[in-house]
């Protein structure tokens, strides 16, 4: 059997108070570093995961059904927060166990691509990058992953760059091509079916992902709502940590620990 990711312990709240961190493409569990002092306060615990085929999780090289599998043997029971492509996983385990997670914050998210078309040129897209990534080595690819458009109000030194290099060219290349945005079923119509309290994050400049965060919350089974950090792009968490905090540290309150005792859909407000 395959063991468990790769995680770090924060905090000394236990297992009745844990928080899970799940990061994005080409980071690590270290870059939740700014917030985990805010989010482990008041008693919780807090684990920071490297996502399959990042840090050092490199040789768990899977898709996204299988990291969530990981993901939830790893974490456990717990309000499980996770970042673009540890939304991805996050939403993934949501659906395949939802009995583990108390509540989720989900950061940058999507559903995924509605139409196979798109799913497919997005697969291509993916393998092209990742060939990229084979041809031009780490630290040029990361430079340029930086550059994308989506992180034009990330800055430099909030990027952490130095601890990206961490990755490394196989992991991030399996990433790619196993978990990216392509490879992710349109799962809009399963959101119904999941009853778990939500929190959809977006940063207030990043418009596709914040009308994403409203249609996501609607959709949503449970009592979800959306919280927008002002001022901010998609790495919302990173470029405005404390904002962040304010806006999540009331949801963990209501959840981490506690029963699930809402009804479906009680406080759905998108």
């Amino acid at each position: 059997m395959t063991p468990p990711l790769h995680a770090e312990v924060h905090g000394s709240g236990g297992a009745a108070r844990r928080v899970v961190l799940v990061h994005g493409f080409t980071q690590t569990r270290r870059s939740w570093t700014p917030l985990v002092a805010g989010l482990a306060a008041d008693g919780r615990e807090v684990i920071a995961v490297d996502a399959p085929a990042h840090g050092r999780s490199v040789d768990r090289q899977v898709d996204l059904v299988e990291g969530a599998r990981l993901l939830g043997k790893t974490g456990g029971e717990a309000v499980y927060v996770g970042y673009s492509m540890g939304a991805r996983l996050t939403l993934h385990l949501a659906l395949a166990s939802p009995q583990l997670l108390r509540g989720v914050v989900l950061v940058g998210a999507t559903a995924g691509l509605e139409n196979d078309v798109e799913r497919a040129a997005r697969r291509s897209a993916d393998d092209a990058l990742a060939a990229d990534l084979e041809r031009d080595g780490l630290d040029v690819f990361l430079e340029r992953w930086l550059a994308n458009p989506l992180f034009a109000t990330l800055p430099v030194d909030e990027a952490a760059l130095a601890e990206r290099k961490e990755n490394t060219v196989a992991g991030l290349a399996a990433s790619l091509r196993l978990a990216g945005t392509g490879t992710q079923q349109a799962l809009w119509d399963r959101l119904p079916d999941i009853e778990i309290p939500a929190l959809f994050v977006a940063g207030e400049r990043d418009e596709k992902f914040t009308a994403l965060a409203h249609r996501m919350a609607a959709t949503w089974g449970g009592s979800a709502r959306v919280g927008i950090v002002a001022d901010a792009g998609h790495a919302c968490h990173l470029e405005q940590p404390e904002a962040f905090c304010d806006l999540v540290l009331p949801f963990l309150d209501a959840h981490d620990g506690a029963q699930r005792t809402e009804s479906p859909a009680a406080n759905n407000n998108p």
